[in-house]
């Protein structure tokens, strides 16, 4: 059985997974619909992904698909070592434009649900870090978006230094005074 846990972000989640070892080995759950259901909102998972990233200081994101194609993720870190982020913006939201960040890896087996209006990226803590992300809807290029990972506004504390960040995610604007955050 999965167990939840708020974070400062409404909607925003930790999901700790139960591990069972033995001599043989281990075995985790790492999605069920049923524990999960309440959090998912009635949506049900449309698209799996997975991402390896290399070289440890690299930062992926910060990413989002804009409404109606808007989606809740699961993220998961079954290789290496991540910092993952979620930025919500949320024009509603108590925590707007305010960020949470979790260290996750295949020890712990925890997995971060990140709720619509929120953007998501992480930063690789150890080389060859791959991630599992569960979506409830399908990528659509012309819905996708995101912000800076530097973003003064948000202030991300990235626990290592940047060394890489790709040439798309370094075109994404600094959000100005007119973000008001997104209506759902």
């Amino acid at each position: 059985m999965m167990s939840v846990e708020k974070t400062p972000i409404e909607g925003l989640m930790i999901i700790k997974a139960n591990s069972f070892r033995d001599n043989r080995g281990e075995f985790t759950r790492i999605f069920c619909d049923q524990d999960l259901n309440q959090y998912l909102q009635g949506k049900i998972i449309r698209q799996i992904n997975s991402s390896i990233t290399f070289n440890a200081g690299v930062v992926r994101g910060m990413h989002y698909q804009n409404s109606p194609h808007a989606e809740i993720k699961i993220v998961r870190c079954v290789a290496g070592k991540v910092f993952d982020v979620a930025v919500d913006l949320r024009a509603s939201s108590t925590t707007f434009l305010q960020w949470f960040g979790i260290e996750l890896d295949p020890e712990r087996s925890d997995a971060l649900l990140i709720p619509e209006g929120c953007a998501h990226g992480f930063q690789a803590l150890l080389p060859n870090s791959k991630l599992i992300y569960l979506h409830t809807s399908q990528f659509v290029q012309k819905a996708e978006g995101g912000i800076r990972f530097d973003d003064p506004k948000i202030g991300i504390e990235w626990p290592l230094t940047v060394t890489e960040v790709s040439q798309r995610d370094s075109n994404f604007l600094y959000l100005n005074k007119y973000f008001t955050g997104f209506i759902l």
